[in-house]
């Protein structure tokens, strides 16, 4: 996919390196981490931080559609045929917010581990469900 490369060159050029796999999983109704501070944008405290994620099934967004959460609050996503979206989120008290062109969309974390993030936004007009899997790192280099 050609975004991909988009997404790949924004994680290198931002040195941040994505976080171990872990085997956690998070529900909407455990505590969950507060995003990393400002000051330490590469030191992501929650597993979504920082990696490239792909949508495997969603009630309302295209399968393939990417999006990296960047560790200093930038969404990026990016669609088949589409011209990438810079969005912001915020992830506070354990509250996932995404922000689209000023609105904000609190979001549940339903299901994260190091092979399935799961989330419903709270869109107006109905909820939307996402199931996000994570891209298979490839070198550039080969």
């Amino acid at each position: 996919m050609k975004n991909f490369g988009l997404f790949a060159a924004v994680l290198v050029l931002s040195g941040c390196n994505p976080p171990a796999a872990t085997t956690a999983t998070v529900t909407a109704a455990a505590p969950a981490a507060t995003a990393a501070p400002a000051e330490r944008p590469c030191t992501p405290a929650a597993p979504f931080l920082d990696r490239v994620w792909r949508v495997r099934e969603s009630s309302a967004v295209a399968p393939g559609t990417l999006y990296v959460f960047l560790s200093d609050g930038t969404l990026l996503v990016a669609a088949e045929k589409q011209k990438p979206s810079f969005w912001r989120w915020t992830y506070e008290h354990g509250a996932l917010t995404m922000i689209e062109e000023s609105v904000a969309y609190p979001t549940d974390v339903l299901t994260l581990n190091d092979k399935e993030f799961t989330i419903r936004s709270h869109n107006p007009g109905e909820d939307v469900l996402i199931t996000l899997v994570p891209v298979v790192a490839v070198s550039l280099a080969e």
